[in-house]
Parts: structure tokens; C-alpha cells; sequence
């Protein structure tokens, strides 16, 4: 049986998705003066911080937006509160550097409005090493270290709803469990599609336990299990429909290629920078959380909308 042709998909609001992408290079920076810069009194005894979680995840925003070190960055803050007019402080470098280590990045996300059908996906990061092109010539160094990024996206909206950052010995399956846990327990996960690294039976518990459909496509060599749950149930009905229409119909069938979208937004994440500035593994958290609130906040901007045209 020959493979289906791939279809062909025209964006439908172009102006309005052209106006978005527009705005996503816009250098107005806009600073509420009700805002809370200074840091609040925590009850407890000593003396309280001196600036808001809300300062730090605006400095160290605009240092990941602009790849700018931390010197740099609050040398940037100080113009532009200047330019607005605003007396405030701005933290020093060791403050930011600081506070970087446990600052929790608040993350915003509208939502599809609906089931959540979560993308999931994972990558490497560089967090020290030569590039690839002394790699390619000299040959890599054992000191190349790597970082393990697995993210979850909303199908509907783009927006990225879950993140874990582990070392690069980490498989992907181990991780799945954590990525849902982050997804509150009131909302519905229509399903989860994510590649065949994912074809375990902790994945597939962990996605029946939620009401979710899992759409990964099982491994080349897989057998049938033990009908014992829900999970491997719906993993033995995958299976079949692979033996029986073929991988390529059963992927067009269940709507697996849709999982392209989460690797375009892993894309998206790279171009903020290809390596991890931090050098210590809670600050390099930090600033993955960073580049995923930079990320949302364009993607709220607007996305595009396509439909088939064959």
C-alpha cells in the first residue's frame, strides 16, 4: 500500500498573524507604576527583601530576551526606568544572581478553551562546550555538557503548559508522570501524543489514569501486554491498528503528525539561545522558565490558523 500524499495547509489570518509577529520585535517597554518592585515583608524575622519576585523575573526577562549577561541587564533596567521616569532601584548583578537560584517564574497562559490536547516533546540544550563547528573539525571535548528540556504544549493555544529540565542521562518516559502532574486536576486532557521513546507502561497508566487518549506510536519490535488495564488496553488497540493499516495510515488515522507542533516550539526556544547561560543546575531552571514565560507571552500575541487546501 503506498504512503497517503502529505496535505497542504494555507494560513487563513495572515494579516492579523503578520501584525502579531510584528509586535513580537516591538522595544516598547511598558512599567506600571503600582506595580510592586520592592519586596514585601514575609513575616518572618530579618530584614526583608529588597525587591519583589516581580523585579527579578523582569530583569533577568529582559537579560534572557536581549542575551545580554547580568552586568549588562541591569545597566539596561537603569535606562529604561530612567526614560520612564520612575525612581527605582534596580538590583545588582550578585542580586540577581542570587535570587535566580530559587525565584518560582510566574509562567502566564491563557488556555485553548477546552479538552487540552498536550504535545509532548523533548531536546538537548548546551550548558558548556566547544560550538559544532569546532566539534566537527577538532573533535568534542569531554567537558560538552548537556541539559534535557521535555515540555508539554496546548495543541490549541501553543502556549506551553508544562516543563521539566533534567540531566541528558534522563530517558524520556520517566519524565511523562511529571509533565501531567503539572497539569491542574480539575482539567480535562482529551490526549497525549508524544513519539514511540514514550511506548512504556508507566506512560500509558499514567494517561489512562487522567481520562486521556494516548496517540504514541508503538515500537517496531512491540508485542502485545497483559490486557491487565486500562493502559495497556489502549496500548494493544494501538498495536493492532498499526498491524492492520500500516504505521504511516495509523499516524494519518489518529492525528499523530500534529505532534510537529511541539517541535517547532522547541525551535522557538533554541532562538532565545542556543546554550544556557548558568552555570548552577537551579539557576539554569530559572532561566528555561524564562525563556518559556517570553515564549507564551508572544504566542498570546496571536497564532496563526491553518486549513487544508487538498
Amino acid at each position: 500500500m503506498s504512503k497517503p500524499q502529505p496535505v497542504t495547509y494555507r494560513t487563513t489570518n495572515w494579516p492579523s498573524y503578520n501584525a502579531a509577529l510584528k509586535k513580537r520585535g516591538s522595544l516598547m517597554v511598558w512599567f506600571d507604576p503600582a506595580m510592586t518592585w520592592g519586596g514585601l515583608s514575609t513575616g518572618r524575622r530579618g530584614r526583608r527583601r529588597s525587591y519583589s519576585d516581580a523585579a527579578i523575573q523582569t530583569c533577568l526577562t529582559l537579560k534572557v530576551l536581549f542575551g545580554m549577561a547580568l552586568r549588562q541587564a541591569t545597566g539596561f533596567v537603569e535606562s529604561l526606568l530612567r526614560l520612564a521616569g520612575l525612581a527605582w532601584h534596580v538590583p545588582d548583578f550578585s542580586t540577581l544572581s542570587r535570587r535566580q537560584k530559587s525565584l518560582t517564574v510566574d509562567i502566564p497562559y491563557g488556555g485553548s478553551g477546552g479538552p487540552l490536547h498536550l504535545l509532548i516533546d523533548s531536546t538537548g540544550i548546551k550548558v558548556e562546550g566547544e560550538g559544532e563547528w569546532h566539534r566537527r573539525k577538532h573533535g568534542g571535548s569531554k567537558r560538552r555538557i548537556w541539559r534535557k528540556l521535555h515540555i508539554g504544549i496546548d495543541e490549541g493555544s501553543l502556549e506551553i503548559r508544562a516543563v521539566e529540565i533534567t540531566g541528558n542521562e534522563v530517558g524520556d518516559a520517566p519524565v511523562l508522570p511529571g509533565l501531567l502532574a503539572q497539569i491542574p486536576d480539575d482539567e480535562t486532557i482529551a490526549s497525549v501524543i508524544a513519539d514511540g521513546a514514550y511506548d512504556t507502561r508507566q506512560s500509558h497508566e499514567t494517561i489512562a489514569d487522567r481520562g486521556a487518549q494516548a496517540i504514541i506510536p508503538p515500537r517496531k519490535n512491540a508485542k502485545p501486554w497483559s490486557p491487565t488495564s486500562p493502559g495497556a488496553i489502549a496500548r494493544n488497540e494501538a498495536l493492532r491498528a498499526c498491524g492492520h493499516l500500516g504505521r504511516a495510515i495509523w499516524k494519518r488515522w489518529s492525528g499523530y503528525h500534529r505532534r510537529s507542533r511541539v517541535e517547532t516550539k522547541m525551535h522557538c526556544i533554541k532562538l532565545l539561545g542556543q546554550r544556557l547561560t548558568a552555570r548552577d543546575f537551579d539557576r539554569q531552571v530559572t532561566e528555561v522558565h524564562v525563556r518559556i514565560a517570553i515564549l507564551n507571552r508572544f504566542t498570546a500575541l496571536g497564532i496563526p490558523l491553518t486549513q487544508a487546501v487538498r
